[in-house]
């Protein structure tokens, strides 16, 4: 039977999804580990001339609870300065790198997906960056620096003095709050997505509203320095952005029961 001469042409994705052996895969995934591992160390390395920078980017929080960082933060063995710059490495490379290892992932993954997937997909990765670059801003700047000033004010309280901080201890300190309300804002984009999937529906979001600020209060407690304000500076609002979470995927269940009954209409 002779072809049609107006036979559509193959789509891009179709021509991007064809079938491959499964050496070709692999090779494919070990071009992709091999562009993430060096992505990371060029990255990492260069964390190192920005050691003396964020070294003060640490302080600034301390400075602005009243303190004196240059007094306070001391290192109190030989190899520490080396210790730190090998912390800025590794975290800070991998953070640096992140958009990086993302893009590389993305496109090996990327051809597997369906257009709607890889739209989905591109929207979280986004969305859920600016969140934790939002969660990062706020623990840093609003809530380490009141951290702080209370738990100085308890110590002066007790009528205890306050020696000199450890450069690994403090750093440890900052890092694990920061990163800590940049995971905690997550939790939004993360509940909406498993919502509007249907895979948690709006009234077990209601059903199970006790459980949650429980373990919001419990995660706050784990996460944050060992002071109430900064617990409570999480859990709070947490708290809040769960009930609106209720409230988009509430939104969602809506607008899918309203289109088969427009549909019937028309």
């Amino acid at each position: 039977m002779p072809s049609s001469p107006h036979k559509a042409p193959a789509s891009v994705c179709d021509s991007v999804d064809r079938p491959r052996p499964f050496l070709e895969h692999l090779n494919e995934l070990r071009t992709c580990v091999i562009r993430c591992a060096v992505a990371w160390a060029a990255c990492a390395l260069a964390m190192v001339p920005l050691c003396p920078w964020i070294v003060r980017w640490l302080q600034a929080p301390l400075e602005a609870a009243g303190q004196d960082p240059a007094a306070l933060v001391r290192v109190f063995e030989i190899d520490a300065g080396m210790t730190f710059i090998i912390q800025v490495m590794l975290w800070g490379g991998t953070v640096l790198s992140l958009p990086l290892l993302l893009f590389f992932i993305a496109r090996f993954v990327f051809p597997g997906l369906r257009p709607v997937e890889r739209r989905w997909v591109g929207g979280v990765l986004g969305v859920g960056g600016l969140f934790l670059l939002l969660g990062v801003a706020v623990g840093y700047r609003y809530v380490l620096p009141v951290a702080f000033e209370v738990l100085v004010d308890v110590i002066q309280w007790l009528g205890l003095g306050m020696g000199p901080l450890r450069l690994n201890a403090y750093t440890k300190i900052v890092l694990q709050t920061v990163l800590a309300f940049g995971l905690a804002f997550e939790l939004p984009l993360t509940l909406v997505i498993l919502g509007w999937m249907g895979v948690l529906p709006s009234r077990l979001l209601r059903d199970k509203r006790r459980h949650a600020i429980v373990a919001i209060f419990f995660i706050a407690m784990l996460l944050t320095p060992p002071d109430a304000v900064s617990m409570l500076a999480m859990a709070l609002p947490m708290c809040l952005i769960y009930e609106f979470c209720i409230l988009l995927v509430r939104l969602r269940e809506l607008g899918r029961l309203g289109r088969p009954r427009a549909a019937a209409r028309g």
